[in-house]
Order: C-alpha cells, then structure tokens, then sequence
C-alpha cells in the first residue's frame, strides 16, 4: 500500500471519529486536497482514490493544475488571496473563492464574474497582524456590502488558525468563527447555514468539532508523519 492510501485511510477515519465525537455524520465535512508543491503523480493518485476538490493559494499554480487535471468532474478552491490585477485571469476558473478578504476587491470580481460565484469570507479571528481578512466586527458589514454584487454569492466563512496555535487556542478560534456563523445566519434570517473553512493539517479534527464543513489538508495527504 502506498504512504498515501495509508494516510488517506488514516485521515479519513479521523474524520469519521472527529464527526462521531460532536454527533455529526462524516458526509457533513468535505476533505479538500491542497496540491502546494506536489507533483502530478501524488495529485493524479489522489483523484484516482476518488477525491474530486482541489486547491491552491495561488493563482498561477491553480491554472497549471488546470491544464494538467482538465477532467471537469473536478471542484477547484482558491485557498490564497486574490490581489486585483489577478481577478481576471482566475475568477472564472474556479468553483469556490476561500479568501474574500476586503471590500476593495468585491466589485472587481463581480465585473470578472461571466456568472454567479460562490465565496467565503475570510475572517481573521485571532487578530494577528500578518494574516489577512476581516475582523469578526466587520463581517456583518461585509456581508451586507456583498449583497449589492450581484454574482457574489457569499456562503460562508474562513479562517486560519495561528501556526504555533495550542489545541486549545485552536478549538477557541474556531468556536469563534462558528458562533459568528450563527449570529450572520440569525441577523440575516438565512435559510442555509453559512459553511465553515477552517482546519487544516495539524488542526482539522479540532475544526470538525467546531463545526468545519470544509477542511484544508496538504501535507498529511503525501508525506509521513515523521516527515
């Protein structure tokens, strides 16, 4: 069995017994695969063990991986920011944005947009400086300043933990960008619970008892632990 069947299998059942923990079924929470730095062969073998959502940071890696997986029953993420002068050459490439991180940028992407596009909304909840996003203050208004865009379609929200965060640290991040799921979803009086990105890695079993819908995994897919 190859490293990677092995921690797709290893993977996998955490997932299930991280859904088991908090009394949700696994079908809830969508593993995606961050291709960063891996070669084609590691992406191809994760298609063939079935995993059809994919995901890069950055917009030129997104568009090779494009070329060399143009098979269309795949889901492609952008995980990473988006700088303006990048919109038009991705925006309509992908299936789902990660990273809605400032206003600025809403109206360039709906001009991009040729039809509507799912986003999330990135929120910085532990307030570090070096990471990107809204506070969870200024969602509120960053999910109303949405609803003028027309192909805008905001339906949920992101973040990312501090690297070096604690599991405890980690599990009150997280709670933190649930709870204000919940209070957009009560002030907005939606039909649909917002989705949450969040967990990646070294984190994401704690993400899914938060309430993660979609986890962020790279390198646990490929290398062994050890590694």
């Amino acid at each position: 069995m190859s490293i990677i069947k092995q921690n797709v299998s290893r993977i996998m059942n955490l997932v299930a017994s991280s859904c088991n923990q908090v009394h949700r079924l696994s079908t809830e929470v969508c593993p995606i695969v961050v291709t960063k730095n891996r070669s084609q062969e590691e992406v191809q073998e994760m298609y063939d063990l079935g995993f059809r959502h994919f995901a890069e940071n950055r917009v030129e890696k997104l568009l090779e991986r494009q070329e060399q997986f143009p098979q269309e029953d795949i889901f492609w993420h952008l995980i990473g920011p988006l700088q303006k002068r990048k919109v038009k050459q991705v925006i309509n490439h992908i299936d789902l944005f990660h990273a809605l991180d400032r206003l600025s940028i809403m109206n360039e992407i709906d001009k991009r947009l040729e039809q509507p596009l799912d986003c999330l909304l990135e929120i910085n909840v532990s307030g570090e400086e070096t990471k990107h996003g809204f506070s969870p203050e200024e969602a509120f208004v960053a999910y109303k300043e949405s609803k003028q865009y027309e192909k805008i379609h905001i339906v949920g929200l992101m973040t990312m933990a501090p690297f070096e965060a604690s599991d405890e640290e980690n599990r009150f991040f997280f709670s933190c960008l649930a709870q204000l799921a919940k209070k957009i979803e009560e002030k907005e009086k939606l039909s649909q619970p917002l989705q949450l990105s969040m967990g990646m890695s070294g984190d994401f079993p704690i993400a899914i008892e938060c309430g993660a819908t979609y986890i962020r995994i790279g390198t646990s897919w490929f290398e062994t632990e050890e590694e």
